[in-house]
């Protein structure tokens, strides 16, 4: 908790203010007591309405003036609360922008949802309570404890009762309520990965008729929630009551021996109301601590979550002395590279190496599992090699930074991603000041002006999140359309073709041909015909290269890649 209040900085000022406000508010609420007292013992005893009149008005400029410094301090502190909030979420949004692939499988989207939301409104609302209750809570406590023995010391003697009762109801609570305010950040995590895993796979729950299994999943999740939330709140309801309880039998206790003592002349009407009052102040103030003693454990334990974003340090990032290639060609050159995901027994590729240089086109077939896309995402630094060097115009991509070298590189993934907004917008995510023209031309390239002209709105037609009101072949030709209005120096097609027909797959390819012949094309395919004119085929096989060539080299020297051949082509096809 105590590394977040670093980000208070910035709201210093705010954060003086309020606490100016806080004291002064809290000072008044001490003071009005104390003159209502002299009203009743002073003025109305003796009936000098003067008196009355004078103090009665002073007391509502005191009461005036405390309603006023509470509104503020309200207003502020809420104010500087969710700026915090916002702070906070700029900060771990930055921080896991940075992150690697690595790092974010390490952490999982559905915790990185949760703490970016839900532990965030924590620290939030703890931040507004802190500046509003833990500031004036302990004020009061003291303030009042000294004002009410300053007005009777023997009724005073009450307090040592009445005090340590509440703090050791307090301090059982707290003991039994803790744990179970840590598990329940825990187990909203687990109920969002279900729900999570629910939305994204709906199709495929349908499909194999699943979805009485995951409502079980769901409703066990939401229970095992249900169920710690419960629990806490039944300790919470019970602290209430016992408090109240001991508050008002105290009451009881003042009114019953302080009535001895006016009737003795120890102690006047209008003195025995301000004690009340100081005592009720005193025990609120109590109430109010409790409850922050409560929520700090709550509020603790999601500073931790956060904190473990925020401390993660990204193992990509970009080096000291940056450095530039002296040219613009895009020639990519693997040099014995070797990776292993962390915690792997066997490395994903080993002893990787070739070249692919400008005006070429450098296909990658495998089978499933021969680490393909692995290769492929060492290119944009989205893993770093475990040794060897990746270099693009005989610079080391580790040496670049990671956005000159991502502008150099045109990715189309595996899956398709569009973002929900027009087809303009999403073709124009590639490069974002793209002209109308440009963006024409990437689409009529990418073969997509048949469908996005059918459309009713042309260009401007939304897209729903994830792409979903277009079909897959369609959101494969957008992110390939994406990829070719940015220009870039190095394409790269994560078997982007396998969603399209062949007839479109061949006019597809002999647009990009003419698109790319200054750049350095990488195909990751699967099908066969795909990738036959390439310049360069590698055959990969349990992460190593087992055939380099041409189309005709492989048939003679590769027997995997034969084997694949004729798997997919008739002796037609290949004469």
């Amino acid at each position: 908790m105590t590394k977040l209040i670093r980000f208070l900085k910035p709201f210093k000022i705010s954060v003086a203010v309020v606490l100016l406000l806080v004291f002064a508010q809290t000072f008044s609420e001490l003071y009005l007591p104390t003159l209502m007292a002299d009203i009743v013992d002073t003025g109305i005893v003796n009936g000098n309405i003067p008196y009355i009149i004078n103090t009665g008005g002073f007391m509502l400029l005191i009461a005036a003036a405390g309603t006023l410094c509470s509104i503020g301090a309200s207003f502020l502190a809420s104010k500087t609360a969710a700026g915090l909030g916002r702070l906070l979420r700029s900060k771990v949004f930055s921080r896991v922008e940075d992150f690697s692939l690595q790092e974010f499988n390490q952490m999982g989207t559905a915790t990185l949802i949760t703490r970016t939301t839900n532990d965030i409104n924590q620290i939030q609302t703890v931040t507004f309570m802190i500046l509003r209750m833990m500031v004036s809570a302990p004020i009061m406590c003291l303030g009042g404890i000294f004002m009410a023995v300053s007005m009777d010391r023997p009724l005073s003697l009450l307090l040592l009762i009445a005090v340590p009762l509440i703090v050791l109801l307090v301090t059982f609570i707290m003991r039994h309520a803790i744990p179970l305010f840590k598990l329940m950040q825990i187990k909203l995590d687990r109920l969002n990965l279900v729900l999570r895993e629910n939305l994204t796979g709906i199709r495929v729950i349908r499909a194999f008729n699943r979805i009485s299994r995951e409502r079980e999943r769901f409703t066990a999740a939401n229970r095992d929630l249900t169920d710690n939330a419960i629990r806490v709140n039944k300790l919470m309801a019970a602290m209430m009551p016992g408090m109240m309880l001991v508050m008002n039998f105290t009451i009881i206790a003042i009114i019953w021996f302080g009535s001895i003592r006016i009737d003795g002349g120890g102690m006047q009407v209008g003195s025995l109301m301000a004690f009340i009052q100081y005592a009720t102040m005193i025990l609120l103030s109590l109430v109010m601590m409790s409850m922050m003693f409560i929520m700090l454990p709550r509020a603790a334990a999601s500073a931790v979550r956060i904190n473990e974003i925020l401390d993660i340090i990204p193992g990509i990032k970009d080096p000291d002395r940056v450095k530039q290639p002296d040219s613009d060609k895009g020639c990519l050159e693997f040099k014995d590279v070797s990776f292993s995901f962390p915690g792997a027994e066997q490395p994903a590729l080993s002893n990787i190496s070739f070249t692919a240089r400008p005006g070429e086109t450098t296909a990658i077939i495998g089978g499933t599992g021969s680490g393909k896309t692995t290769l492929i995402n060492l290119i944009p630094r989205f893993y770093d090699v475990s040794q060897g060097a990746v270099l693009i115009d005989g610079v080391d991509v580790r040496e670049m930074s990671q956005e000159s070298l991502r502008s150099k590189i045109g990715l189309v993934p595996q899956t398709a991603v569009l973002f929900s907004g027009s087809i303009t917008e999403n073709i124009r995510f590639g490069q974002e000041d793209a002209s109308p023209d440009e963006v024409y031309a990437a689409a009529q390239t990418a073969q997509a002006l048949e469908f996005i002209t059918g459309m009713k709105n042309g260009f401007d037609s939304f897209i729903e999140q994830g792409g979903t009101n277009v079909s897959g072949g369609q959101k494969q030709r957008l992110s390939i359309a994406r990829a070719i209005v940015r220009r870039p120096d190095i394409y790269i097609f994560d078997d982007s073709f396998s969603a399209l027909d062949f007839k479109t797959d061949a006019r597809l390819r002999a647009a990009l041909k003419e698109e790319t012949r200054e750049s350095t094309v990488l195909i990751i395919a699967q099908r066969v015909s795909t990738i036959m004119e390439a310049d360069q085929i590698i055959v990969l096989e349990d992460g190593q290269i087992v055939g380099k060539g041409s189309h005709e080299e492989l048939l003679e020297s590769c027997e995997v890649y034969r084997e694949i051949v004729y798997l997919q082509l008739s002796e037609e096809e290949l004469a």
